[in-house]
C-alpha cells in the first residue's frame, strides 16, 4: 500500500498615593462632597497596597489580597495589576481553543448614577471630562471594608466613592449582582471631582426584574432608566428570522450521476467575502493602501520583491520605530494625539498625560495567506538593524521558516538560525546567544517564558506565526508571549479575529498597547460593548486602531495583481432522508429541553447544566454528517423515549446506561441523596445516579430505590464503562452505509472527476467522518490521500506529495484544524466543506490553502448544508463573526447590529 493511502496511527489616613508620574504623595483625610451630602472621604491604602483588588468592579470568585506590585524600574503598565487575579484559573494545553471561554451570562447597562469622588486633593494627574476611569472594591481597607477607590487608567489613584455610595453599592458588587464602571464628568476640583457610574446587571429577565426592584429601593436607579434600558435591551436582543434556502440536494436519491453544472443550478451561489462598505471612517481603503511608500529592494535578499511587499517593509520598518503626533495636530498615534498644549490625550479612554506615554513597536501583519508575510519578515530581520530575533510558529511550520531564510538570502549575509524545540534544543541561554534567529514552537515558548532560556534573552524582536494561536488572553501561551522580553513585537496571521472582537484584545496586550486599552475591562467598555451595540464611535475607534497598528492587504485588491483564477463559492442544501430526520428530531428535541432547563434553573439561581447543552448540540451537528458517529447516543436517547420504568441489565442495556451515567456526570449533577455534587457515582436499573456510598446505605435500610420506589439490590447499580481507545471507537462506526451527505458528496467528487486534471480537498472538522468517507471511497475505487493531526511530519509530507505528483491521487481528506495552518494545497482545485466550523475564519483559512499564490485553475467551493437544521443556522452565526472583521478593517460585508454572546448563540441554533 502506497505511503499516502497507509492506515493513520492514533495517537488598595495618610498612605502613599501614586501620582500620574510615578511619585509617591503623602494623603490626609480632607473634606468632601458625596452623593447630594459632605461625607469624609474614604481613606485606603496606595495603588501597590495588599489590600487592593483590580478591574472595573468585576468581582473575583473569591474575594483575596493581591500580592503586592514589585518596583518597575519603566513605566507602570496597568496590565500589571492584573496578574493576581488569573491564579485561579484553569489554564489550559497548549492546544489550540477554536472559541474563546464562555464569560457566562451577558451584563447590560441598567442606568447611571452621578456623584463626587472625594479625597483627590493630592492627585496630581490632570482630570478629563469624558476621561473613563477605573472602579475598584478595596474589601481589605482598615478604614472601611465596602471602600471603592477610584484609579486612573495607568492605575494612579485618584480618590475613592463616598462611605454612603459605597456602603449600598458594595453588597451588590460583591455578590457578583452588577459591575459598575465610571467617567469623570468635569474637570477636578480641591476636593473632589463629578463621576458618572454606570451600573450593569444580568441580562436574563427573570433575574433583572428582581435586581431593578432592590436597585429601585436602594435608590441607586431611577425608574424612568431602568425603564428605558430595559426596552433598549430588549430591542437588541430581538430574534432575527432565518430565511431558508431551497430544499434537498435536488435529485432523487440513487440517481447514479449529475454534471457540475446541474449541481450548481440546485445550489446557493455565494460570496462568503464580500458586500458593501459599512461605514466611512479612519480605516484605510484600497487606494489608500496603494499609495504606501515602498523601501528599497534589500540588497541581502535574492527575491525581488513585488511593489506590495516593498510597501509592506516601509511599513514594518516605519511601525518598528514609531513616533507621537505633533502638538495640536489632528493625527493620533496608538490612540494618543497631543493638544495645543502638549498635553497627551488618549482618544479612547479619554486618559490626559503631561509625560510622553511609551508606544509598542511593532504591529499585526494581516495579509492574507499567501501574500509573502514571511518573506516580508525575512526583509525585515535582514534590513532592520543589528538584535535577536525569535520566531515563534505552530511546530509543523518551523522547519518552513528556516527553509525559507536559506532560500531567500544571499549565502554571504546568511544569519545562524536554530530550531530550538524538541529533545535537542538548547539548554541556556548562553548558547542560544550565539544565533542570529531561533525558531521556537508556542509550546517551547509556553514552557520557557518563566525562568527558561528564551526568557533571560532581550530580543530585538519577536515574531508570532500564527499569531491568532495567542487570541485567548487566558491560555498559558498569550501569558508566556506577553511575558517575554523584546524591544518589537509582531503579530503574523491571515485571520486576526477567529470568533471574538476579544481575539483583537489579546493581540494589543501581548504588543504592549498603552493608555489602558491593554486592560480587558477597558477594551470592553470602549470599543467591544459599543461595537456590539451598533455604536459608530466603537467601530471608528477600532479601525482608527487597526489602521495604526495593522497591515492588511488582500489578494483581490488591484493593486496586489496576483491575476489569481476566479473563485466561485456554492452552498449545496441537502434534505435529510426519512430515517436520518426521525434521529434528528430526536436529538433536536431532547438539546431545547436542556436548553430550557438550563434557562429555568438560571433564573431561580440554580446552577445550570450548560455544557449538557453543548453536548447535545454538538450530537446535532455530527447527525448532520452521519448518524453513526453518534449512534449509541442517538439509540440511547430513542430508547428513553420508551416506557420501560426499568430496563434489564444485558449486554446492550448496560452499554446504554453506562452512557447515560456519563451524560450525568459530564453535567454534574447532584446527588439527590447528599444533595452534593456526586463522589463516585453510580447508576441504577431503574435510571437514577446516586454516590455509590449514599446509594449504598439506603439500600441496606430499604432496599428500594429513593426516587421510584423501585427494588434496588447492589448488583443493580452500574459504574461508569472504562475508556475505550480511539482504533475501538473507529471499528465500531457504521462505515459503509451511506447517509443523505455523503452520498451529496460522492455526487460532487464524480461530476468534479470528470474534469481532466482536477483535484479534491473534502474538509471535516471530525476525522471519524473522514474514516466513514474514506470507506466510501474504496467502495468506489478512489485513489485518495488523507492528512489530519495523527500524523507527524514526514506521513503529512507524503500525503501532501501523493496529491502533488500522483496523476491518480485526485482526492485528499483533510482535518480542518490542521490544514487550515502551514499548508500549500494548490495542486487541488475544488474544495468540498462538510461541515460548518464555528469560526469561520477557520474555514476561509482552509479555502485559502487552495486559492492562493500558485494557482493556475478555477477554484469551486462546496458547502454541504442540511435543510433546516443546526448547520443552516451556523451560517447566519459566522455571517456575524465576519461582521468583526468588517468593523475592524472596513472589509466588505454586511452590518448587522448584533451581540456577540454565546448563550444568544445556542438560542439561534436550537430555534
Amino acid at each position: 500500500m502506497p505511503p499516502h493511502k497507509t492506515k493513520r496511527p492514533r495517537a488598595a489616613v495618610d498612605s502613599p498615593a501614586v501620582s500620574e508620574t510615578g511619585r509617591q504623595t503623602k494623603v490626609p483625610r480632607t473634606p468632601s462632597s458625596s452623593f447630594g451630602a459632605p461625607q469624609p472621604s474614604v481613606p485606603g491604602p496606595s495603588r501597590s497596597a495588599s489590600s487592593s483588588s483590580t478591574g472595573l468592579i468585576r468581582p473575583p470568585p473569591l474575594l483575596r489580597v493581591p500580592p503586592p506590585l514589585q518596583p518597575s524600574s519603566g513605566p507602570y503598565d496597568a496590565s500589571r495589576r492584573l496578574t493576581w487575579q488569573g491564579s485561579t484559573q484553569d489554564y489550559e494545553a497548549e492546544a489550540i481553543d477554536l472559541t474563546q471561554s464562555d464569560d457566562g451570562p451577558a451584563r447590560e447597562l441598567y442606568g447611571t448614577l452621578d456623584g463626587k469622588v472625594v479625597g483627590i486633593r493630592y492627585y496630581n494627574g490632570v482630570a478629563t471630562a469624558g476621561e473613563l476611569v477605573m472602579c475598584r472594591r478595596e474589601p481589605s481597607n482598615p478604614y472601611d471594608s465596602n471602600a471603592i477607590r477610584v484609579d486612573n487608567v495607568l492605575g494612579a489613584q485618584i480618590g475613592h466613592l463616598p462611605r454612603t455610595v459605597a456602603a449600598k453599592l458594595a453588597p451588590y458588587i460583591d455578590n457578583g449582582d452588577i459591575n459598575i464602571e465610571g467617567m469623570l464628568t468635569g474637570e477636578k476640583g480641591f476636593y473632589d471631582c463629578p463621576i458618572r457610574i454606570q451600573i450593569y446587571g444580568t441580562s436574563e429577565a427573570a433575574s433583572r426584574e428582581s435586581l431593578e426592584e432592590r436597585l429601585k429601593k436602594d435608590k441607586l436607579v431611577k425608574a424612568t432608566q431602568l425603564k428605558k434600558t430595559r426596552t433598549e435591551s430588549e430591542a437588541r436582543q430581538a430574534p432575527t428570522g432565518l430565511k431558508s434556502g431551497r430544499g434537498t440536494s435536488g435529485f432523487p436519491r440513487g440517481e447514479p450521476e449529475v454534471s457540475l453544472q446541474e449541481l450548481a443550478q440546485v445550489s446557493q451561489a455565494v460570496n462568503f467575502r464580500s458586500g458593501r462598505d459599512i461605514t466611512k471612517s479612519l480605516a484605510m481603503d484600497e487606494d489608500q493602501l496603494a499609495k504606501l511608500p515602498m523601501a528599497q529592494q534589500p540588497s541581502t535578499i535574492k527575491a525581488t520583491l513585488l511593489p506590495y511587499q516593498l510597501q509592506g517593509l516601509a511599513w514594518l520598518s516605519a511601525k518598528e520605530n514609531p513616533k507621537l503626533p505633533d502638538p495640536g495636530s489632528n493625527d493620533t498615534t496608538q490612540l494618543w494625539k497631543r493638544d495645543a498644549r502638549g498635553r497627551y490625550i488618549n482618544i479612547g479612554t479619554s486618559f490626559t498625560a503631561t509625560a510622553p506615554p511609551t508606544l509598542l513597536s511593532g504591529g499585526i501583519l494581516a495579509d492574507d495567506m499567501g501574500l509573502g508575510k514571511t518573506l516580508q519578515i525575512i526583509s525585515l530581520i535582514m534590513t532592520g538593524g543589528p538584535g535577536k530575533t525569535l520566531i515563534v510558529a505552530p511546530v509543523g511550520v518551523m522547519s518552513n521558516w528556516e527553509q525559507q531564510i536559506h532560500r531567500h538570502v544571499l549565502e554571504e549575509h546568511m544569519p545562524k538560525v536554530v530550531i530550538h524545540h524538541g529533545a535537542s534544543r538548547q539548554t541556556s541561554a548562553k548558547s542560544l546567544d550565539a544565533y542570529d534567529v531561533v525558531i521556537t514552537s508556542y509550546g517551547t515558548m509556553t514552557s520557557e517564558a518563566k525562568g527558561g532560556a528564551l526568557s533571560e534573552i532581550d530580543w530585538r524582536r519577536i515574531v508570532l506565526d500564527e499569531g491568532h494561536t495567542i487570541r485567548n488572553a487566558k491560555t498559558k501561551a498569550a501569558e508566556a508571549a506577553w511575558t517575554l522580553k523584546a524591544k518589537s513585537r509582531w503579530v503574523l496571521t491571515g485571520t486576526p479575529i477567529v470568533n471574538s472582537i476579544k481575539d483583537i484584545h489579546s493581540l494589543l496586550k501581548f504588543l504592549r498597547i498603552t493608555g489602558g486599552i491593554e486592560l480587558s475591562e477597558v477594551f470592553n467598555a470602549v470599543i467591544a460593548r459599543p461595537l456590539a451595540n451598533g455604536d459608530v464611535h466603537g467601530e471608528a475607534l477600532l479601525q482608527s486602531l487597526m489602521t495604526d497598528v495593522c497591515l492588511r492587504r488582500k489578494k483581490d485588491m488591484k493593486f496586489v495583481d496576483l491575476k489569481l483564477p476566479a473563485k466561485t463559492e456554492y452552498i449545496h442544501r441537502i434534505t435529510f432522508w426519512a430515517e436520518e430526520k426521525k434521529k434528528y428530531d430526536a436529538l433536536l428535541s431532547e438539546a431545547q429541553g436542556a436548553l430550557e432547563e438550563y434557562q429555568n434553573r438560571s433564573k431561580v439561581g440554580q446552577k445550570g447544566r450548560f455544557q449538557g447543552v453543548l453536548e447535545r448540540l454538538l450530537r446535532l451537528r455530527q447527525t448532520c454528517n452521519h448518524w453513526t458517529l453518534c449512534k449509541e447516543r442517538i439509540a440511547d436517547l430513542l430508547k428513553l423515549l420508551e416506557d420501560q420504568d426499568i430496563v434489564p441489565l444485558n449486554d446492550k442495556n448496560r452499554a446504554l446506561l453506562q452512557q447515560a451515567l456519563q451524560l450525568v456526570i459530564e453535567s454534574q449533577e447532584e446527588c439527590a441523596v447528599c444533595i452534593e455534587s456526586m463522589i463516585n457515582p453510580v447508576i441504577t436499573h431503574c435510571k437514577h445516579v446516586f454516590c455509590r456510598a449514599c446509594i449504598t446505605k439506603v439500600i441496606d435500610i430499604q432496599h428500594k430505590c429513593p426516587m421510584c420506589r423501585a427494588e434496588l439490590s447492589e448488583d443493580k447499580l452500574l459504574e461508569p464503562a472504562p475508556e475505550t481507545s480511539a482504533s475501538q471507537e473507529e471499528a465500531e462506526l457504521d462505515q459503509v452505509t451511506k447517509s443523505s451527505k455523503t452520498e451529496a458528496l460522492l455526487k460532487i467528487i464524480q461530476a468534479t472527476l470528470k474534469n481532466d486534471g482536477s483535484k479534491v480537498i473534502i474538509f471535516s472538522q471530525w476525522t471519524s467522518f473522514l474514516t466513514v468517507i474514506q470507506k466510501q471511497l474504496d467502495e468506489a475505487g478512489y485513489t485518495y490521500t488523507r492528512v489530519d493531526g495523527s500524523m507527524n511530519t514526514s506521513q503529512r509530507d507524503a500525503a501532501i506529495r501523493a496529491l502533488d505528483y500522483d496523476p491518480s491521487t485526485r482526492i485528499m481528506l483533510a482535518s480542518l484544524g490542521v490544514c487550515s495552518v502551514g499548508l500549500n494545497l494548490v495542486s487541488a482545485d475544488t474544495v468540498i466543506l462538510a461541515d460548518s466550523w464555528w469560526a469561520p475564519a477557520i474555514e476561509d483559512q482552509a479555502v485559502d490553502r487552495v486559492h492562493r499564490l500558485g494557482q493556475t485553475r478555477p477554484t469551486t467551493v462546496w458547502r454541504l448544508v442540511m435543510e433546516g437544521t443546526v448547520e443552516e443556522r451556523v451560517l447566519d452565526i459566522q455571517g456575524k463573526k465576519r461582521d468583526l472583521v468588517n468593523k475592524a478593517f472596513q472589509e466588505k460585508g454586511k452590518s448587522k447590529k448584533t451581540k456577540e454572546t454565546r448563550m444568544r448563540d445556542i438560542l439561534k441554533l436550537l430555534a
